[in-house]
């Protein structure tokens, strides 16, 4: 356990609320949001669902002084690689996004890789380690 930063706090909260929004507009919205973006209504629906769970552990992660280092480098690990994904999902095959769907997607990865670069400078600025 570490003890976090206000500024890692803050980054896991602002995470918390953004990805807290998107599930809810993607799990909620996906069949009017699929053809708007021309992507699957199933991929924004799943994607919803799994940013619930996430939105919980990110918003939990961010109310607590003393947080387990390992979570915190797993969500900004995990940050980093889902703006690398969808990256690499517009380049794939996969999926054939209008211009909307390619400037949400990237609106988004930029967006994650942000939070990811705010939470690492969040981690360093927390304090050691502190026994449980």
């Amino acid at each position: 356990m570490i003890h976090s930063s206000q500024f890692l706090r803050r980054a896991l909260l602002a995470d918390a609320v953004f990805s807290g929004v998107s599930a809810v507009a993607m799990t909620l919205d996906a069949g009017v949001m699929a053809p708007f973006l021309n992507l699957p209504e199933a991929l924004l629906r799943e994607t919803g669902l799994f940013l619930i769970v996430y939105t919980a552990l990110v918003g939990w992660l961010g109310t607590r002084i003393l947080v387990p280092k390992a979570l915190v480098m797993l969500v900004i690990i995990g940050n980093a690689a889902w703006t690398l994904a969808s990256i690499a999902l517009l380049f794939s095959d996969a999926v054939s996004p209008n211009l909307l769907g390619t400037i949400v997607v990237v609106a988004q990865a930029i967006a994650t890789g942000v939070f990811a670069e705010l939470q690492y400078v969040g981690l360093r600025r927390s304090g050691g380690a502190v026994a449980a």
